[in-house]
């Protein structure tokens, strides 16, 4: 029903599932397995897991990321609670509501240039406890990779869980591009998570390679309370839950994430280096940057017109900040050298005509 030659750069949302992952689907689907996680592949996954983020990680398999952050949140706040975030984050601007209106918490943003806090901006927010009149900040919230496209640091994430600490809150980590973070600092995942500080994680899956599921991991016990009620609460328990945890095994059991998420990060450096080139040859005329390119995803201003152009050729992406002509450009596990460089080719031709 859709042309499967076509490639976006819209978001990595767009892409496929991976053929391992279907793989691993199918292998889960023949006989019975007793329901809701009681079942050999998400028992097999606590290890993989484990194995992953260090011994007495738990992870909660859930079906999105909205989900997966509400949920996570809520078992580590009081009701009187509030989570301090960066302005873009994707629980302050991208899930409908759902922290406020299903999760019942307040959201203190910090504004922040390249989507990333740090204990200074944390602190613009971090005040007034014990008073009655002030929801009461008990934890902070980042996402690795930012919405922007940059990457934390393991010594910029141990700051905040430290700044956290010390002032009696608690980091949770959106890690809905947490793969792409991983390949871009060639670490491991426990590295920059469990042992840098972050007490619970929202770990992604679709947006590398699944179909759909991703899991909350409690990496500190003592920071989250009560998943196995809330999970069910906010209508993030799977019947069949083998399926979501047979995905997160196929990605993680054999680093297919890493492999996934190196090939989506080199082709967004494949193409900011060739628009770079371009750029210094003075062949793109109006081009510019305004993220560094750190993940999957390249930002960047257009002349006034030249994005609907382009979207007009089929190059399908999103307008990011429309008042200034700023775009984002995300590529996938499945994005070609081909497809950059005729996605390269169009930008050159739409700049040349602009500038004509």
């Amino acid at each position: 029903m859709h042309d499967a030659a076509i490639r976006g750069f819209a978001s990595d949302n767009y892409s496929g599932v991976h053929p391992e992952v279907l793989a691993a689907i199918a292998a889960a689907n023949d006989g019975h397995q007793v329901a809701y996680g009681d079942d050999v592949y998400t028992e097999h996954l606590q290890q993989v897991f484990a194995r992953h983020f260090g011994a007495g990680a738990e992870a909660f398999p859930v079906f999105n990321g909205t989900g997966a952050n509400v949920t996570a949140l809520q078992s580590m706040l009081p009701r009187w609670g509030a989570v301090i975030a960066a302005g873009t984050a994707h629980i302050n601007v991208d899930e409908g509501g759902a922290p406020e209106r299903v999760g019942g918490i307040k959201i203190l943003t910090v504004p922040t240039d390249d989507g990333k806090l740090t204990p200074e901006l944390v602190d613009r927010e971090a005040w007034g406890w014990g008073d009655e009149h002030r929801a009461q900040p008990l934890v902070v919230s980042i996402t690795q990779t930012t919405e922007l496209g940059t990457a934390y640091t393991v010594e910029e994430i141990r700051a905040l869980a430290d700044h956290a600490h010390e002032r009696g809150m608690k980091l949770h980590m959106d890690g809905a591009r947490i793969s792409n973070a991983a390949a871009s600092l060639g670490l491991p995942l426990r590295a920059f998570t469990r042992d840098a500080g972050v007490d619970v994680l929202s770990f992604g899956g679709t947006k590398n390679g699944a179909m759909l599921g991703e899991a909350i991991v409690v990496l500190n016990p003592a920071a989250s309370d009560g998943l196995k009620f809330l999970r069910k609460l906010n209508m993030q328990l799977s019947s069949k839950m083998r399926f979501v945890s047979a995905q997160l095994i196929a990605l993680l059991d054999d680093d297919l994430y890493l492999r996934n998420a190196s090939h989506s990060n080199a082709m967004a450096r494949r193409l900011r280096d060739a628009l770079d080139a371009g750029i210094a040859a003075g062949e793109l005329p109006g081009l510019a940057f305004t993220q560094r390119t750190q993940s999957n995803g390249v930002f960047a201003t257009l002349p006034a017109g030249v994005a609907d152009r382009l979207r007009d050729r089929g190059f399908k992406f999103y307008d990011w900040d429309a008042a200034r002509n700023e775009v984002r450009w995300m590529c996938s596990f499945d994005t070609s050298e081909a497809d950059i460089d005729a996605f390269v080719e169009g930008i050159r031709e739409e700049l040349a005509r602009a500038a004509a």
